[in-house]
């Protein structure tokens, strides 16, 4: 392990007063801070004992890094004190993900009644959809892990409801990182709800054919965006903005996209964004024909599509935003358990908390453990497509 993530929270205390689970990072030597190859928490009493032995008086200690038991960390003044604090996080995240729940549950119906009023033949209306958009982005403003974690259970029958609401998430969250205003990232929002309107008129068979489309398929899926166009042209009320998320995402900087093979400074950057994050969330999500990728397998992918196809630098911009293990994904530690990003607020991207369930090494489930990697020795060795588990996670979200 290296000191590349050491915490500013870190002391010089006697070698006499170490105690286990305390992370060294470095020793006194003649008065200068020397740092060691191999920092990390004291496992045995021998390593305290060569410290002593090699006349090493005085030690740097991360008190973030070093467990809570180790002597270091203020304790509660009561459990009676401590368990309304212990309550209150517990609560938040549930009201969290249920708030997250309920967000998601509003907009798949909202989705589902407008597809099925357009296919009828009746205008949207912008609205309602407005209302989703600000709510989405009070959910991102407030803490966006909650809808990450909830928004990570996708069912392959509804991929095209969760799909539109995930690149609305995702243009929210990409919007925020770049710091563009609030009303520009609701009209993104809506763009991104709407975004596959036009599918509505694709052949049902061609839609959610569970294999590669023919070339005289492939030009029939290609039309719902010209569909989209008629649509978005009777919505009244609608911004360009939100028009142009719409139509752009199939569009390619080099102008070989559609329905209007629009070149370079044509797309805007919310254009260019939409183009990313509908390519990301089609990838990490499951299919009838397919598993879902790992976020680090799908940035591989976008790479790939840059300059030609995607704006490179928005392109690492965006896998900086939504970081190499998102909230929500399921990674591999270094003892083969398996768990969900959990939280990484403040932290590099290596470092988050995860929580575990399950062992590859010994084909179980584990007890439900927190783990925080910028405190354990473990750390993370893959990221996890979960259908490549035997077991499905869905319950541990």
């Amino acid at each position: 392990m290296n000191d590349s993530v050491e915490s500013s929270n870190v002391i010089k205390i006697p070698t006499d007063k170490l105690a286990l689970g305390m992370f060294v990072t470095a020793i006194d030597h003649q008065l200068n801070k020397v740092a060691i190859r191999n920092p990390g928490q004291i496992k045995h009493r021998d390593a305290i004992a060569k410290l002593k032995k090699n006349n090493i008086a005085l030690v740097w200690v991360d008190v973030d890094r070093s467990s809570d038991n180790c002597g270091l960390k203020k304790a509660p003044r009561s459990s009676s004190a401590s368990s309304p604090l212990m309550r209150k996080a517990t609560v938040t995240r549930d009201v969290q993900q249920l708030q997250a729940k309920k967000l998601l549950a509003e907009a798949k119906g909202l989705i589902q009644k407008v597809m099925s009023e357009t296919f009828g033949g009746k205008a949207i209306d912008v609205d309602q959809f407005e209302d989703v958009a600000d709510k989405m982005i009070e959910s991102v403003m407030d803490d966006a892990d909650a809808f990450k974690c909830i928004s990570a259970l996708r069912t392959k029958d509804a991929y095209l409801l969760e799909h539109s609401i995930n690149v609305a998430f995702l243009l929210v969250t990409f919007g925020k990182h770049l710091n563009l205003d609030r009303e520009l990232l609701k009209q993104m929002a809506v763009g991104g709800i709407l975004h596959d309107i036009g599918k509505i008129q694709v052949d049902n068979e061609i839609l959610h054919k569970p294999g590669k489309l023919t070339p005289e398929e492939f030009e029939h899926m290609k039309l719902h965006q010209y569909y989209a166009m008629e649509i978005m042209n009777e919505t009244k009320g609608l911004s360009q903005v939100s028009k142009d998320v719409c139509l752009m995402h199939h569009e390619k900087l080099d102008g070989k996209g559609y329905p209007n093979g629009l070149k370079g400074e044509q797309l805007p950057q919310h254009g260019r964004m939409s183009c990313i994050v509908d390519i990301f969330d089609a990838l990490t999500a499951a299919r009838c024909y397919k598993e879902a990728m790992s976020p680090a397998a799908a940035f591989k992918i976008l790479i790939s599509l840059t300059p030609f196809h995607l704006d490179q630098k928005l392109v690492y911009e965006f896998i900086r935003c939504v970081g190499i293990y998102p909230v929500g994904s399921i990674v591999q530690l270094s003892d083969q358990r398996v768990g969900i990003v959990w939280d990484s607020k403040g932290r590099d991207a290596l470092h988050p908390i995860v929580k575990c369930f399950y062992s590859i090494k010994h084909k179980r489930y584990t007890e439900v453990v927190m783990i925080d990697l910028v405190k354990s020795e473990l750390h993370i060795e893959r990221g996890v497509s979960p259908g490549s588990l035997d077991v499905d996670p869905s319950p541990f979200y």
